[in-house]
């Protein structure tokens, strides 16, 4: 294995992902993908790759990697230890390292960090994409976290040869608005408890993952679940019969039966990827046109990283 990597532990949950699953919603397939896609994009930028090449997913706690050849690493996301030899390697810049072990260890004051590789995860495309669907089984390896032992391609890319770890200078803090204090804003619904959504604290289920995020707190009024199934995607608030909350996220089902309370805005739905079990939780309802206004900011703010990603490795 002269392109690739081996998995010498596979940390907590650590699955491949990219932008997502597109097209295939009204076939019940889930979008999937990076539960921060912003962050990925702009790892993927760091390494020199397409916005869209697959990167590792890091939960909680991160994997052990041997590499057979150098290549070039970026970390976005919480904050992770990160050692290869001895030698620290920092987050939000494109790193150099040798053949040899990369160790990640805990991922802190988050739950997710995004590691991209030059060249891209280059485990085979199915239905459009390279991310990992753990409900339905299928996409990159197996449709399954990492294992001890598992071997992943990368994609072709020029490296020069480095004996030891290259660390620029410079770095980048995209993920400095992450504050778990502030809250989650939201479009309500005209469900009738929609509004109350906001009145209550909630905390981070334990029993959350990727599929959704489940809260627990002074329960709302119980509501039956027999309503004819309705659309829902990544973002959707729904209403369980035990009256605690549950927001969708990335490996969300197309369809439920469950009242509806609103939607997380756009700009708000990547924070939900780092909130912790046990963490507070509050929501803020808010209005289409400041939904729209915080998504083009949220937009305009990557844009603006990214350029200066480019403008920055084009002196390297």
């Amino acid at each position: 294995m002269t392109r690739g990597l081996r998995v010498l532990r596979p940390g907590l949950l650590t699955t491949v992902q990219d932008s997502g699953r597109r097209g295939w919603r009204h076939l019940g397939v889930a979008h999937a993908g990076a539960l921060d896609p912003a962050m990925a994009r702009l790892a993927n930028r760091l390494v020199g790759n397409t916005q869209d090449a697959a990167v590792l997913e890091l939960t909680l706690r991160g994997p052990t990697l041997e590499f057979a050849a150098p290549v070039r690493i970026a970390l976005l996301g919480a904050a992770v230890v990160a050692r290869f030899g001895g030698v620290t390697v920092p987050a939000g810049r494109p790193v150099d390292l040798p053949a040899g072990v990369l160790e990640l260890g805990a991922v802190r004051d988050g739950a997710r960090a995004w590691l991209a590789v030059a060249g891209g995860i280059a485990v085979p495309v199915v239905l459009g994409s390279r991310s990992t669907d753990l409900r339905g089984g299928f996409g990159g390896i197996d449709g399954r976290a990492l294992v001890v032992g598992d071997e992943l391609p990368l994609g072709d890319t020029a490296m020069p040869a480095c004996a030891t770890p290259r660390i620029p200078g410079w770095w980048i803090r995209p993920g400095d608005d992450l504050d778990p204090r502030r809250p989650i804003r939201y479009r309500p619904s005209p469900h009738p408890l929609a509004d109350a959504l906001s009145t209550r604290a909630w905390q981070v289920s334990p029993s959350s993952n990727r599929q959704g995020l489940r809260l627990q707190g002074d329960a709302l009024p119980s509501t039956a679940a027999n309503a004819v199934s309705e659309p829902v995607a990544p973002g959707t608030i729904q209403l369980p019969p035990d009256g605690h909350p549950i927001v969708l996220l990335a490996d969300a089902q197309t369809v439920g039966g469950y009242p509806r309370l609103g939607h997380v805005i756009a700009a708000d739905l990547p924070r939900l990827a780092q909130r912790l079990p046990g963490q507070a939780l509050h929501f803020e309802p808010c209005d289409a046109a400041t939904a729209q206004r915080l998504a083009c900011t949220a937009r305009a703010r990557i844009a603006r990283i990214a350029l200066m990603i480019d403008a920055r490795l084009a002196t390297v």
